[in-house]
């Protein structure tokens, strides 16, 4: 089979995979943009560097050598300029080209608008997202305004908007404090839903080219 890596199109499922992989020990990473022209042939040349295209099997055969393991998050909307991408990676050796970064470091990762946290589940550590604090901030004010002005129309469009945002426990956790501070504020129209992530495909796959 030819290596191949996903190219997510919507932000839950490039920020899904990254939530799934750094349970696996994928604890380092570093991110950038590339022109969408140039995204293949970056692709590429992380598959030929660090083997982000690489099998299951291959996977622990360069483990069991010492070796880092490394995966490619592409947030590839269609019809979009610019990809961002994030390389994922674990411990081992062979990466040291790239400056990586810890997913436990302070200030956290945060990447397409979002902030990598642990939180916990019936006593085990997970990982969400959520919205960064300047953020919340932000809405917070929004919400003040719209409800200053008396124009529930607004303001439930703009709790809907929320309510839509990738449901991950931390932005949903984040989501419901908003609504519950708009009930404060004498909002009386009917609350949106909260989305929830399901298990969710990380994107079509893009072939790379074989390496050797």
């Amino acid at each position: 089979m030819p290596p191949t890596t996903p190219i997510a199109r919507s932000k839950t499922a490039a920020l899904s995979r990254i939530v799934d992989s750094v349970g696996k020990g994928y604890v380092r990473w570093t991110s950038g943009t590339v022109a969408a022209a140039k995204a293949v042939r970056l692709a590429n040349k992380f598959h030929r560097l660090y083997a982000v295209g690489a099998t299951p099997a291959q996977r622990l055969t360069r483990k069991a050598h010492g070796l880092a393991n490394a995966l490619l998050v592409l947030y590839w909307p269609a019809d979009a300029d610019l990809v961002d991408w994030l390389l994922l990676a674990t411990a081992g050796d062979g990466l040291e080209q790239e400056a990586w970064r810890l997913v436990t470091d302070k200030p956290r990762l945060t990447w397409l608008g979002y902030e990598l946290l642990r939180h916990s589940v019936r006593g085990k550590t997970s990982w969400t997202w959520r919205r960064p604090k300047e953020e919340m901030a932000e809405h917070y004010l929004t919400l003040e305004l719209l409800s200053g002005r008396r124009n529930e129309a607004r303001l439930a469009g703009f709790l809907a908007c929320l309510a839509h945002q990738p449901g991950f426990h931390g932005v949903r956790s984040q989501t419901w404090a908003l609504f519950q501070a708009a009930r404060r504020q004498a909002y009386q129209g009917e609350l949106p839903g909260l989305h929830y992530v399901q298990k969710v495909s990380h994107g079509e796959r893009l072939v790379l080219d074989p390496v050797g």
